[in-house]
């Protein structure tokens, strides 16, 4: 499923493994964690069915500093692996960041802090 969200094409349902290749991806560019979070990114998940939006959390409730799968809620999670932590969520579900209140896509998140280091 293709989910167009403008400047972002999401191809693939989350999981670990698309996890992985998204920070790949978007390494060096600002949409990752590990560059955006000093700028006060934090890292989240949306369903662009719902709007709803979800921080990043490890399954016990704590914030995670990077995107993990295992705290999002039951409602948006497709298959558990056998030691339960969580393998696939609804294709619904695109991650980004969250900052001042705003969904970030990954590819907004980079926009946005390379306006930012070019300011």
């Amino acid at each position: 499923m293709v989910v167009d969200m403008g400047a972002a094409i999401m191809n693939a349902v989350l999981s670990p493994l698309s996890l992985q290749r998204e920070n790949c991806e978007f390494r060096d560019t600002g949409g990752r964690s590990e560059e955006n979070s000093p700028l006060g990114f934090r890292p989240a998940f949306k369903d662009v069915t719902s709007g709803a939006v979800y921080d990043s959390r490890f399954a016990d409730g704590r914030p995670a500093p990077f995107h993990l799968l295992d705290g999002l809620p039951e409602e948006v999670i497709v298959h558990r692996e056998p030691g339960g932590r969580v393998g696939r969520v609804k294709d619904s579900i695109v991650s980004g960041f969250v900052l001042n209140g705003r969904f970030y896509t990954r590819d907004e998140a980079a926009e946005e802090v390379a306006a930012l280091a070019a300011a």
